[in-house]
Formats: structure tokens, C-alpha cells, sequence
């Protein structure tokens, strides 16, 4: 998607929490980035939210709430209904939402080593490095 919107970025920021599975601790993650480092061929840049601070992040209030107003008291039968139900979740100032169904096969409990995590080519900011920094594609 954002391919075609942005044919032309040279690097990708990325605004997320501080937990969960991407959160600013965790080397999935990290791993998963780098991955998508080298496969666009440029630098990820990450800044997570500090800890405790997620009420600041726009998305939960300009996304998430519209998304439970649309399906409120709706059964979500299938994956094809709360899809559909995402996807046409707009508001009145022009928010829309694109929503797909994502059917890839993802393992659980996958553990990356300290030697695969330092393999990671990430250069992390001077400003709280743990929370921001970039992964650039492996040479």
C-alpha cells in the first residue's frame, strides 16, 4: 500500500508503543525489521512510545474508537464481516480505513539468539537509543 502512495521513499518511520510484540525490548521484532530493511533496500526508522505514554498515541483515539462504534453490537460472525466492518469504518473529518485480511502462517514461540540479534544493523538514536533508532539493510 504504501508503495504505491510513496513510490519514491528512501526510508520508512515508524511510531509504535512500547510493549507488546513490538515492543521497544523485543528481538522478533527487531529481526522482522531488519528483514524489511533488506527487502526495501532502505533504512526503518523506529520511535516507540515510552512506557505508560500510549494514551498519546493518535491512532488509539482517531482509529480504534471509530472501529468500535461501527461494529458496536454487530456479531462478528467471520473474518469476511469484521473485515468488512473495519474497512468501512470512516468519520465525518475524513478518516478512512483499509483493512485486509492477512492469512500468512506465523509461528509461535519463534526465539532469536543474542548472536542473531546482534547481527541486527541498527544504529540507535542519542536521544533514549533504546527507544528510538534506525535498522539500515544489511550490506
Amino acid at each position: 500500500m504504501g508503495r504505491k502512495l510513496y513510490p519514491n521513499a528512501q526510508q520508512l518511520l515508524i511510531t509504535a508503543d512500547g510493549g507488546g510484540s513490538n515492543g521497544y525490548r523485543v528481538r522478533l521484532w527487531k529481526m522482522a525489521l531488519q528483514n524489511l530493511a533488506n527487502e526495501l533496500g532502505f533504512p526503518i526508522s523506529v520511535c516507540h512510545f515510552p512506557p505508560g505514554t500510549s494514551k498519546w498515541n493518535k491512532i488509539e483515539h482517531h482509529m480504534f474508537s471509530f472501529i468500535n462504534q461501527n461494529w458496536r453490537g454487530k456479531p462478528l460472525v467471520s473474518h469476511e464481516v469484521m473485515v468488512n466492518l473495519i474497512g468501512a469504518t470512516s468519520t465525518k473529518n475524513g478518516l478512512g480505513i483499509h483493512c485486509e485480511l492477512d492469512t500468512n502462517t506465523y509461528h509461535i514461540d519463534c526465539k532469536i539468539s543474542k548472536e542473531e540479534l546482534e547481527a541486527v544493523n541498527i544504529k540507535r538514536n542519542g536521544f533514549h537509543g533504546e527507544w528510538n533508532y534506525t535498522i539500515y539493510p544489511s550490506s
